[in-house]
């Protein structure tokens, strides 16, 4: 459904003292997007991933390299492309004078839509996103979560197959962001191929089929988010999460692992059982040296009761990957 190849953005700048004149936004980035895919894209500010978003939407020209949505290049054929694509920007206009319905009328009309069937698509949409009880609420009193529900609603009016989402949890409550999850699961399910940015990787975990992760406009991994994971794992055998409970309370046992060899990234584990502490932890031993660590611990008296062994999250696997331990 979308195909990126080598697709690169540069920037000529004034030159200043100690700064390079041009700055590479975005590398020869190459990316196939199946149809009805969830597509997570990752990577901090200034990654380069808005200046791609922009890229494959067609409202940025690439220095070089070539978008293509459903087999119509994007640069070449922008108003062909874009009857596909539905955009929501990371930051997005709305008329806080409009109800929520004239919003979406106003803009079936920029999109062309036949006159005589806006209305039921306005209402059609209304429905998709859950912004029924809000129909006729003027825009300036819909909360953050509700207004991005109104940003996807106006991006979805003319049933692009493809959406293409920057940062939409930005600012979003933990209910909001529940919220948007099943919104996007549900479009999906109706048929839709989405591409999402986003700084809330557990979300994107959660939901997404495949992942790509940029850093300073290069790729450093893209594929299914099975395969980005595995892959990591392969190439760091010996980082391993464990988690070791013990009954009563562990004052000490945070300091103590912390100070053990092979142990790093040592935090309080969220929502240990009543009546128990429990500490995860990054281990960069072999079986022997864990069980050796074990042993030791309960020698010094700590009423060990469990000890467990995880694979690292895409968050973990990000950070990682992100300060350039594994490339």
């Amino acid at each position: 459904m979308l195909r990126l190849e080598n697709l690169t953005k540069e920037y000529d700048l004034a030159p200043a003292k100690g700064k390079p004149a041009q700055v590479i936004a975005a590398d020869r980035i190459n990316l196939q997007i199946a149809d009805r895919e969830i597509y997570g894209f990752v990577g901090p500010n200034g990654a380069g991933k808005t200046t791609t978003l922009k890229m494959i939407c067609g409202l940025l020209a690439p220095t070089s390299g070539c978008v293509e949505v459903n087999g119509i290049d994007v640069e070449h054929r922008p108003e062909d492309a874009q009857r596909f694509i539905g955009y929501l920007a990371d930051f997005f206009s709305l008329y806080d004078d409009l109800k929520v319905w004239e919003y979406l009328d106003y803009f079936a009309r920029a999109y062309k839509i036949p006159a005589e069937k806006i209305s039921a698509r306005v209402s059609e949409v209304i429905a998709w996103v859950g912004l029924e009880p809000k129909r006729d609420a003027f825009i300036q009193g819909l909360s953050r979560g509700m207004k991005q529900r109104l940003g996807i609603a106006r991006a979805v009016l003319h049933d692009p197959p493809v959406l293409v989402l920057d940062e939409p949890a930005s600012g979003l409550d933990p209910k909001a962001r529940v919220e948007l999850k099943d919104l996007l699961k549900n479009l999906n399910r109706e048929g839709k191929t989405i591409l999402i940015s986003s700084h809330v990787l557990s979300d994107l975990e959660e939901i997404c089929t495949s992942v790509a992760i940029m850093e300073k406009g290069h790729l450093l991994r893209a594929g299914t988010l099975a395969s980005v994971m595995q892959q990591s794992a392969e190439a760091a055998p010996s980082r391993r999460q464990i988690r070791i409970r013990i009954a009563g309370e562990g004052d000490g046992l945070l300091g103590w692992l912390s100070a053990r060899d092979g142990v790093s990234d040592a935090r309080p584990s969220a929502n240990a059982p009543r009546g128990s502490s429990s500490v995860d932890f990054v281990f960069a031993g072999s079986d022997s040296a864990l069980a050796a660590l074990v042993r030791d611990l309960v020698m010094s008296g700590a009423p060990v009761c469990a000890v467990e062994g995880s694979a690292e999250s895409f968050e973990q696997i990000y950070a990682r990957l992100s300060g350039g331990e594994v490339m």
